[in-house]
């Protein structure tokens, strides 16, 4: 049984940086991805970022060079890096996860976190 919790949201200027976590558990010995999505009230779920347990990861271009996914497996949690953040930048974030390879597409993910609210100031 997988289960996500996200935190580390909250508001920050824009230029900042902020570090977003994803607590997992119940992956046990099997192969599986952990994404970031994020979304923006009355718009669809987007994903920003992707990381698998080979150690492969994915990023959508908004956030390419700016955000950095990564993860600490003795603490079982991935995290994402935010940098240069912008005003656009500010959503709702999400970390889901699947067994399987990487992907920015969500209906792959069968398991969600909560959400946590970014709000990036201009």
């Amino acid at each position: 049984d997988v289960q996500l919790q996200a935190s580390g949201g909250g508001l920050v200027q824009a230029g900042g940086s902020l570090r977003l976590n994803c607590a997992a558990s119940g992956f046990g010995s099997d192969d599986y991805a952990i994404a970031w999505f994020r979304q923006v009230r009355g718009k669809e779920r987007e994903g920003i970022s992707c990381l698998s347990s080979d150690g492969r990861t994915m990023y959508d271009n908004s956030v390419k060079g700016r955000f950095t996914i990564s993860s600490d497996t003795a603490k079982n949690t991935v995290y994402l890096h935010m940098n240069s953040l912008k005003p656009e930048d500010t959503a709702v974030y999400y970390c889901a996860a699947d067994l399987g390879r990487c992907s920015l597409w969500s209906r792959t993910y069968s398991w969600w976190g909560q959400g946590t609210l970014v709000t990036v100031s201009s």
